[in-house]
This record gives structure tokens, sequence and C-alpha cells, in this order.
């Protein structure tokens, strides 16, 4: 074997090693996690690493019911799923006007876009919040959702725009030649062939939305729509120290999550790296 192919093979093998530590630190958290909510109560306070004395499955059921993760759950669905479809809808659209009329203005929006990304969002939320309050959608799902909405479509059209200055303009210009309006144009051509952005997108938003505490507490606490990350935090507060049970409703709460990144890891890769093209 030739010493380039050594050096080769060294380097890889340490790379490797390095990618299996982090993916183990990775996982670590999630183990204890998964510990100590089968854990029974004897054991609460026992060292993080012990191993539970018996499976104690029940913790999830009393997690479950005590917590009301199922209305926490519908609620994470409905605001995330909204959310997503309306970053979908408006992001893509608006994309699509500045990455195929240049000039001026489409820079400038460009730009007030990417500065959105920057731009800490929590800088606004007092005037957000009194004029949601005056308009009466403090408290309800369209209010949440047209709010999440207004805070990441920044992200969703940066990577939308990259996307489609990337995507050659012939079957478009056939379509418009042969009569199509732009709009029909972008639904029938466009569209369809953004599908890995599209999944990006979603997979992004959704995780940042689903994951959201601190929106929730200023727009929804008080209310039957609280999600699952808020409703986490008030069964927190109702069992004290009894942590098997916490963690069990966390492990509720993140597993769409984790399960949706499995699921649309390819797509996510693939869509990030196609949308950072100009």
């Amino acid at each position: 074997m030739s010493s380039g192919m050594q050096r080769y093979t060294r380097r890889t093998l340490a790379r490797e090693i390095l990618l299996i530590l982090a993916g183990l630190g990775w996982l670590f958290p999630l183990y204890l996690l998964l510990l100590t909510s089968l854990k029974p109560d004897s054991q609460i306070f026992s060292a993080p690493t012990d191993l539970p004395t018996s499976l104690d499955v029940g913790n999830y059921a009393e997690a479950w019911s005590s917590a009301d993760l199922g209305r926490a759950l519908f609620n994470s669905m409905v605001i995330t799923g909204g959310s997503v479809a309306l970053l979908i809808v408006v992001g893509s659209l608006s994309a699509y006007t500045i990455a195929r009329r240049p000039g001026r203005w489409s820079a400038v929006f460009y730009l007030l876009f990417v500065v959105g990304i920057i731009v800490p969002s929590q800088l606004g939320l007092i005037p957000l919040y009194s004029m949601m309050r005056s308009l009466g959608l403090v408290g309800s799902y369209v209010g949440i959702i047209l709010l999440y909405g207004g805070l990441w479509i920044p992200m969703a059209v940066f990577l939308y725009t990259g996307f489609i200055r990337a995507m050659p303009k012939d079957y478009e210009e056939a379509a418009l030649i042969d009569g199509a309006t732009p709009f029909r144009t972008f639904w029938r051509v466009i569209f369809p062939q953004l599908r890995s952005v599209t999944a990006t997108v979603a997979t992004l938003c959704g995780i940042l939305v689903w994951n959201d505490f601190f929106t929730p507490l200023i727009f929804l606490s008080g209310t039957d729509k609280v999600p699952l990350p808020l409703a986490i935090y008030e069964f927190v507060g109702s069992v004290a120290t009894r942590w098997n049970l916490v963690f069990a409703g966390i492990l509720v709460a993140l597993l769409p999550v984790l399960i949706l990144f499995v699921v649309a890891q390819r797509q996510l890769m693939r869509g990030f790296s196609g949308g950072i093209k100009s």
C-alpha cells in the first residue's frame, strides 16, 4: 500500500471516529431522557446513568393525561401545519417574483428579506402584540399562524430564491409562449420542480415553529391553544420533582420532530444546498 493511500486511510479513519464520537455525544442526552422517563418514582433521584429496576411505561400515560398532551399535540400540529402551508405558498410566490423579475426593486425586497433573517424577531414583539390585540388575534390559531408566517417568511424566500435562480427558464418560457399566465406557469411548471427546496422549507421552518416556546408564551398563555413546549413548561410546575413524568412528556414532544428529521434529512440537505446558490 502506498504512503498516499495510507495517509488517506488514516485521515478517513480519523474523520469517521470524530463523526461517530460527535453522533454519540448528540445521542447521549436522548439516551438519558429515555432512561429517566422509564424509571419508577423510587429511582427519580438516582444517578442519571443508572438503569431502571423496572420499566415504568405508565409514566407516559400519566404524563399524557396529566399535562393534556393530546390537546397540546393537536394544537402544535394545527399551528405548525398552518404556518408551514402559509410559508410555502407565500414564500415560493414571492421568491419567484424576485428571481424572475430582476431589477432595482427586486434587489431591494430581497435585501429586506435577508435582513429579516438577521434581525432578532423579539425586537418587534411589543408592537406586534399591541397590533394583534387590537385586531382580536391574540390567543387564536389564525393570529399565531399569521405571526409565524411573518417571522419565518424571510428564511423561506431566501431558500426559494436561490433555488429558482439556478433553474433554467426553458420550460416556463415555452409555457408563456403557449399562452399560459405567469401565475399558471408558476403552479404548473415551476412549483413541481421545487420539491426538494419545499421539503427543506417545510422541515426547517416546521421544526422552528414546533419547538418555539417564547412566542406562544406571549400570545397563547392562558388559552386552550397552547402547543407542546408551553404545555410541558406548565406541566413541570405542576409535578414538582417527578422528573420521570417530565422527561416522558418531553420525549413525546420531541418524537414527531425526530421522525420528521430522519425521514426528510436527504431532501433537507439537497434543498438547502440548492437554496443557497445564486
